[in-house]
């Protein structure tokens, strides 16, 4: 009797400290990550809308996608009702994601078919033209913005399972409240551009126009004078592009027209290398940590434009 336990304390010993390591490399890294979020350090870049149960949280992808769904929608003159049915339809069909593949020929943020006509594959997978042609077949649709959700996004999607859609509507109302303007700041964003690529003026004017067209071509601003050399002569680096679109109401005010140019260039900021937006009193700076818009120290704009610091 004396040998089995002589040899069940080492056992017990031996677990106990496999034990006691494994809870100081837990605390190790709860400590780490506890410090990194306390200092401000960033992790994945992430979008949010809404707060507490009320809230949505996704990636600069499909941020990127859903402003571009939005834009079209309301470049065409159509209620925040058809954005909120368009985007409840691409969280179904695709995680707002533009996937190449799908059911049979399925392609793209609405998993539209080109054997039923909706396109060539290339077409379908530009979101812009696959948002074009799911309004298309929307506008069609008799008094679409007082059918229920299900009902509306079924009679152009005819879908094998239409009451999915109704899971994404909550979802859906608080993006396209926020991407059509009605809920000023309401997209908060992180965005790493430090390293990579400058921002491309030319992109984003290209973009701007493509998704809301002629009307809000951007123009290069005008650097301050002196502001590409110090106190003394001394050389220093070039100032940031910056670009400034202009804000004309469509169907809305001109306020929630701001906002809408506003926060589509936050949810697109890591694909088009923005760093920096502001709108009337409020900024938006890729390199804060929270994601969060802030009060300006000096009111940026008067309201008739929106500005856009380029990455370098």
């Amino acid at each position: 009797m004396s040998e089995p336990t002589r040899l069940s304390r080492p056992a017990r010993r031996g677990r106990a400290a496999r034990f006691a390591a494994g809870l100081a490399v837990l605390l190790g890294l709860v400590a780490y990550v506890t410090v990194h979020y306390v200092t401000g350090s960033k992790g994945a870049p992430r979008c949010t809308i809404g707060s507490g149960s009320n809230r949505y949280e996704f990636t600069p992808e499909q941020a990127s996608n859903a402003a571009t769904i939005a834009a079209v929608g309301t470049s065409r003159g159509l209620p925040e009702r058809a954005v909120t049915i368009a985007l409840a339809t691409a969280l179904q069909e695709s995680a707002l994601r533009n996937i190449e593949h799908g059911d049979r020929d399925s392609l793209g943020l609405f998993q539209q078919r080109p054997s039923m006509g909706w396109g060539t594959p290339e077409q379908i997978l530009d979101p812009v033209y696959s948002s074009g042609r799911f309004y298309e077949g929307l506008e069609k649709v008799p008094g679409y913005s007082r059918l229920p959700l299900t009902v509306a996004a079924q009679k152009v999607q005819r879908s094998g399972f239409p009451q999915a859609y109704a899971k994404h509507e909550p979802d859906a109302t608080l993006l396209s409240a926020a991407l059509t303007g009605r809920a000023p700041a309401a997209l908060t964003c992180t965005a790493d551009v430090k390293e990579g690529r400058p921002g491309d003026p030319a992109r984003i004017r290209a973009e701007l126009i493509r998704a809301f067209g002629e009307e809000t071509a951007p123009k290069p601003v005008t650097p301050g004078a002196g502001s590409g050399a110090a106190a003394g002569g001394a050389a220093v680096t070039a100032p940031p592009v910056e670009l400034s679109v202009p804000v004309r109401p469509t169907t809305a005010t001109r306020d929630r027209r701001g906002w809408e140019l506003a926060q589509w260039a936050v949810a697109r900021a890591g694909e088009l290398r923005i760093a920096e937006v502001s709108f009337g009193d409020h900024v938006w700076i890729a390199d804060d940590a929270s994601g969060d818009w802030s009060p300006a120290r000096s009111k940026s704009t008067d309201g008739s434009t929106v500005r856009i610091r380029l990455a370098r």
